[in-house]
């Protein structure tokens, strides 16, 4: 699994952290982990909005399977990728809920809070709960006597998302051109989805 490491600048002091974080977390386990910022260093600035729509493409164009990200509470980030076509993403504050949406709604896209209660030795509980996320098999339903009845109801969700939301090829153009025309500036993201990504979403990205 290729895995996309990508959050706003609110965050963005959290970005090598939160890097670090996903790679020790999958280590072993046979996983490529991306990093796309927002880094440190970066003098533009990036909602969680026009974040959320990054990594949508990334997803959309299948260029990673899975996205860590994240904001100051972790919730506008995990509403805004929620918007994204063919996204399903869980609001991870704690270990626990980790584990729990890894095993049983098996989704493509995880948001941490990266400010909101992020106190002193926060990067353990940060830690911690992305080990927590990658520890097994995704959507395998949990607790074992509820499995099966557990992958039922996470198949059927993703069959709602998908049907209750239009293709990224035919909702981009919809999108306010401001945002649009800023997302595909970062140059960083973009090109890495031409040059990894596949389908018709790469039509959107220009020449």
């Amino acid at each position: 699994m290729k895995i996309g490491v990508i959050q706003g600048s609110s965050q963005k002091e959290k970005n090598q952290l939160l890097y670090r974080c996903t790679q020790e977390a999958v280590k072993g386990r046979g996983h490529e982990v991306e990093n796309f910022g927002v880094f440190p260093e970066e003098k533009a600035s990036y909602s969680y909005v026009e974040t959320a729509l990054l990594a949508g493409l990334l997803l959309a164009s299948r260029a990673v399977d899975f996205v860590v990200t994240g904001c100051s509470s972790g919730q506008g980030m995990m509403l805004a990728c929620n918007s994204m076509p063919g996204v399903l993403c869980g609001y991870l504050p704690t270990p626990q809920d980790a584990f729990l949406f890894g095993r049983i709604n098996g989704g493509n896209a995880a948001s941490v809070p990266l400010g909101l209660n992020f106190g002193w030795m926060g990067e353990i509980n940060l830690q911690c709960t992305l080990e927590k996320l990658f520890q097994g098999e995704f959507g395998v339903g949990w607790p074992p006597q509820e499995a099966a009845r557990k992958r039922g109801d996470a198949l059927l969700l993703k069959e709602l998302n998908g049907a209750m939301k239009r293709d990224m090829t035919q909702c981009f153009g919809g999108f306010p051109p401001e945002l649009t025309e800023r997302v595909l500036g970062r140059k960083e993201v973009v090109s890495y989805i031409k040059q990894h990504g596949s389908g018709p979403v790469l039509s959107l990205l220009g020449s």
